[in-house]
C-alpha cells in the first residue's frame, strides 16, 4: 500500500508546473490523504537519486524551504526554484500568492486541479 500511495504523492508532485511551488499540505490533498503533510515529506525523501519527479517545487506552509542546509540540500532546491523563476524575500520567503500553485482558488493555465485526488492511472 505505501508504494501505491507514494506513487499518488509523486504524480501530484508531478502536476506543479515550473515556476510554481505547492505546500505539502496541498499535495497531500491532490494525492488523496488530505492532512498527511508529513507523509509527503517522506515520499520525497525516499525518491531515488535521479528521479523525474519534481520535488524541489515542495514547500512549507510559511513558503520556505524547509531542507537542512547543512549538507547544502536547501541552497540546491532554491537554486533549483530560482532557475524556474521563483523569487525569496530578504527571509528566504516564497510568496505564496504569487508562486503558490491555484492560490485563491485560481488555476494557473494548463494545471490540472489541485484539490481533486490523484489516481495511480496519471501518467507522470
Amino acid at each position: 500500500m505505501a508504494a501505491s500511495l507514494y506513487d499518488r504523492i509523486y504524480a501530484a508532485v508531478c502536476r506543479i508546473p515550473a515556476g510554481r511551488v505547492a505546500t505539502y499540505g496541498q499535495v497531500a490533498s491532490a494525492a488523496g490523504v488530505k492532512g498527511q503533510a508529513r507523509l509527503v515529506g517522506y515520499a520525497l525523501h525516499s525518491l531515488p537519486s535521479g528521479s523525474d519527479v519534481p520535488w524541489h517545487r515542495v514547500v512549507n506552509a510559511r513558503g520556505r524551504i524547509s531542507l537542512d542546509n547543512r549538507f547544502g540540500a536547501g541552497k540546491f532546491q532554491r537554486a533549483l526554484l530560482r532557475a524556474e523563476g521563483v523569487d525569496f524575500d530578504a527571509h528566504d520567503k516564497i510568496d505564496l500568492a504569487r508562486f503558490g500553485w491555484q492560490t485563491a482558488g485560481v488555476k494557473p493555465a494548463g494545471a490540472a486541479p489541485l484539490g481533486q485526488p490523484v489516481t495511480g492511472d496519471e501518467a507522470r
